[in-house]
């Protein structure tokens, strides 16, 4: 199996495969493959898990689905692109060796690679799409690739050393690094400081990879510019209503 990645702004993971060789993603991932690929869909990674297995991954903010693509007889070509700008990072996983990634931030990865739930905590209503903070843990053996959006910085904390990050920022870190979610300290930050109300604290030793451009910072900046039908309650509210609608748009 030989693999590259292309493209700089909308990268593009290209395989090689050699015949009988697989790679495992979620539903919906492919871009394009050759003839010789056969696709098989099911609830179970190759690499174990069962009926179990399936109900950690989706706790984990992952598909019920995975798809198996695999060489069937001759050698075959597939590739799976970015959904947003950003990077493709390959981590090469094995026991003692995991990897914590956002929820959205698996491609694909050979098949003894295992998906669960590594983290999650409610954080109120409206906060990444009114879900919580998940994030995704990758064990197993073998090598996975992530999405990361934006610009990527990747950074080596030290034994205690310790960096608060926004959370939609975390793309990803090494199991080895202490996780938690802390909120910005002062009533007055978390009110007027517009940088929300949680931060995610990261404590070495251990890489991280973080990401520039969080799909819910994405989603929230666009939204402005999307046609929306006017409520009763905006209507009803006259220009005092929008001023202060005004206001708490531009805390979020």
């Amino acid at each position: 199996m030989q693999s590259r990645i292309t493209g700089t702004t909308m990268p593009v993971l290209e395989f090689q495969l050699d015949p009988n060789d697989s790679i495992i993603s979620e539903a919906g991932e492919l871009s394009w493959m050759g003839s010789s690929i056969q696709m098989t869909t099911h609830t179970q990674f190759a690499g174990g898990g069962g009926l179990f297995g399936v109900l950690k991954r989706v706790a984990g903010g992952g598909s019920i689905f995975m798809t198996e693509y695999r060489a069937f007889g001759a050698p075959g070509e597939i590739a799976f692109a970015t959904k947003l700008p950003g990077h493709i990072v390959p981590v090469e996983v094995s026991p003692g060796h995991e990897y914590m990634i956002h929820r959205h931030g698996f491609l694909c990865a050979t098949p003894q690679i295992q998906i669960s739930v590594g983290f999650q905590q409610s954080l109120g209503a409206g906060i990444f799409g009114g879900d919580g903070f998940l994030l995704q843990r990758l064990s197993g053996q073998g090598t996975a690739w992530l999405e990361l959006s934006g610009e990527l910085v990747v950074r080596d904390l030290q034994p205690g050393e310790t960096l608060r990050v926004h959370p939609g920022h975390v793309g990803a870190f090494q199991s080895g690094v202490s996780f938690q979610i802390t909120t910005v300290p002062g009533i007055k930050n978390m009110i007027f400081g517009g940088d929300g109300i949680f931060l995610a604290s990261l404590t070495g030793p251990g890489r991280i990879w973080l990401q520039t451009l969080p799909i819910a910072k994405l989603a929230h900046a666009i939204d402005k510019y999307l046609p929306h039908q006017p409520t009763k309650q905006t209507v009803e509210g006259g220009v005092v209503g929008g001023i202060v609608g005004s206001i708490l748009d531009n805390m979020k």
